[in-house]
């Protein structure tokens, strides 16, 4: 059994967001995927992993553990940035759609 199930991972991202105003509340499996992904290709670009142990683990892996204890949020891209990347977005939806849709959240560490 894979653990956190995907319940329990939803629940833990949104009692982390009920503190903030401005972070997403995840309410369906394709949004949590979404996310993780993203913050997973951030981890695979070169970002720095945010939890111990994570030395030796997939990045998707790494990425659940952050999202499950808190360590990056998922924020509402403001509108100035959506006005910035109108072209980058557009290229993307054409090249391919899941990328385009989570080019709607922002993943920022806690």
């Amino acid at each position: 059994m894979i653990h956190p199930s995907y319940s329990e991972l939803i629940q833990a991202i949104n009692t982390n967001s009920e503190e903030d105003d401005n972070t997403i509340m995840l309410n369906s499996r394709y949004s949590l995927v979404l996310a993780t992904s993203k913050r997973a290709r951030q981890i695979i670009g070169g970002a720095d992993p945010l939890v111990e142990g994570s030395a030796g683990k997939k990045a998707l892996s790494t990425a659940i553990d952050e999202f499950y204890k808190g360590k990056v949020k998922i924020i509402a891209k403001a509108p100035e940035e959506e006005k910035t990347d109108v072209m980058e977005e557009t290229a993307a939806v054409a090249e391919n759609t899941e990328e385009a849709a989570a080019s709607e959240m922002v993943i920022t560490e806690e």
